[in-house]
């Protein structure tokens, strides 16, 4: 399956949740963590746009250290 185009911003904050994110600040930007079982955090920000490009959610996360398989996996579920 390819990477979404232009897709709703909710549906993408959606699947980041289901992914153990939860949102920490809501602006310009839209940021969000994860806290790992080994205690670590996961650091994830995304612009606060009504869509959000294909690249920019590939992007985002190679960052984070989210598969595309994982990604795609949530954002089916939304």
């Amino acid at each position: 399956m390819k990477w979404p185009n232009d897709v709703p911003k909710r549906r993408v904050v959606k699947a980041f949740i289901m992914l153990g994110f939860m949102i920490t600040r809501e602006r310009e930007h839209i940021s969000m963590i994860k806290m790992n079982p080994d205690g670590s955090r996961t650091p994830l920000t995304l612009p606060n746009q009504r869509l959000i490009k294909g690249s920019t959610l590939r992007l985002i996360c190679t960052q984070s250290k989210i598969t595309r398989e994982d990604f795609l996996e949530a954002y089916s579920k939304t």
